[in-house]
């Protein structure tokens, strides 16, 4: 799970991490309120929404020369009348990819003097299986480019989790990072409470780009990103409740309410599958026959007919899906259930597009029989290679 920018801040904020002061704004109207909150000289204007590059974004149908999504002002009524011009807009960005985000909140946020930007994250190694820093001194809206282009300039430092952090570790930070005098004994106790935050709210990822050094010569965090092991949230109701599902796809939040692992992706061939390594398969031998996944969707081992039912709704909402391909090896899971479950979901959303249906395993004669005898218009397969080919060649013409 995902939260916004100033709900990361709050959360460094509580931890004792240098941030900004600023007010988040969920109407135009509170926007000079919330900016006369701010002591000034300069107000910075963030919008927000879950995905990087703001700076570098552009709102749809934007004048020529607009700004992105985080603009610099100098006075409260500039600040408002930014805020105005972004709420309610669709900002696009390398992330968000051509379709965007509406952004349907700002934060409004006290300047800072930048001396210089570093970047910093932590995250979740899986090589190593261990928590990582990693660092660079340069920060800011290129590390991208800098990963790519000279990735001996960015420093990994694994934790090990018998001894935890230890100033040590953070001292080799600062070291990496170029920081001198004061700076050093400010990153140590800074990398220590980031790293407690990150373990005690089960984060998967904590980024800082830029942390800054200020002219004063003190470090500051002047953006936050943060994300959170989704299946740690029954331990920590204070993050769930941060949840915006505006910033989900509807699909996906129906997807969850029903236990079901869906994942919305660019192609139009809808996939039910049963089984996160047959689900990955079945995505990969639709691509070789030349077309493109509509979604990840895997319905789990023990899926009751509802379900099924239930996922086959969702596949179905999706207007880019062209085809729908039930891939589905019955262990646990009987192919009966999973034969009832279609006949369900055909009847009560209707069905307006080829449908391949593989089924193997457990009572896959019966759940054959079942599909047969429902006199619906579906496409048998004898195999994996079999059912891509006949989706494909059926939606392709």
């Amino acid at each position: 799970m995902n939260i916004h920018e100033y709900q990361a801040k709050e959360l460094l904020r509580a931890a004792g991490a240098p941030v900004a002061d600023g007010r988040v704004v969920l109407r135009a109207e509170d926007a000079k309120t919330a900016a006369g909150q701010i002591d000034g000289p300069v107000w910075v204007v963030k919008a927000q929404i879950h995905a990087g590059g703001r700076g570098k974004g552009s709102f749809k149908e934007s004048d020529a020369g607009e700004k992105g999504g985080v603009r610099i002002t100098k006075s409260v009524e500039e600040a408002e009348m930014e805020a105005r011009r972004m709420l309610g807009r669709t900002l696009v960005t390398k992330q968000t990819g051509a379709p965007g985000k509406q952004v349907n909140r700002v934060y409004i946020e006290d300047g800072a003097d930048i001396a210089r930007e570093l970047y910093l994250a932590l995250l979740v190694d899986r090589q190593t299986s261990r928590v990582a820093f990693v660092c660079s001194q340069e920060g800011g809206m290129d590390i991208e480019e800098v990963a790519h282009a000279t990735p001996d300039r960015i420093l990994t430092l694994t934790i090990d989790p018998a001894t935890g952090y230890q100033p040590f570790h953070g001292r080799r930070i600062a070291y990496a990072l170029g920081l001198e005098g004061a700076q050093v004994k400010q990153c140590v106790a800074l990398m220590g409470k980031l790293f407690d935050l990150f373990l005690s709210k089960d984060m998967e990822m904590l980024e800082i780009n830029p942390l800054i050094v200020t002219k004063a010569g003190n470090l500051h965090c002047l953006d936050a990103k943060m994300g959170f092991d989704n299946n740690a949230l029954y331990r920590h109701a204070d993050i769930a409740a941060l949840a915006d599902e505006t910033e989900v796809d509807p699909k996906e939040l129906a997807a969850q309410k029903f236990d079901l692992n869906y994942i919305a992706l660019d192609g139009d061939i809808g996939c039910m599958v049963n089984g996160a390594g047959l689900a990955m398969a079945t995505m990969d031998i639709i691509k070789l026959y030349g077309a493109e996944p509509a979604n990840f969707l895997d319905v789990g081992g023990g899926a009751s007919k509802e379900k099924v039912t239930e996922a086959f709704k969702i596949i179905t909402s999706d207007p880019n899906v062209k085809g729908i391909l039930v891939n589905i090896f019955g262990g646990i899971m009987r192919c009966d259930i999973i034969a009832e479950g279609i006949i369900a979901a055909v009847k009560e959303v209707g069905l307006n597009v080829p449908l391949v249906v593989r089924l193997e395993g457990t009572n896959v004669e019966l759940g054959k029989q079942i599909i047969r005898d429902s006199g619906l218009n579906v496409i048998p397969a004898d195999d994996l290679s079999d059912a891509a080919e006949k989706i494909v060649k059926a939606v392709r013409g």
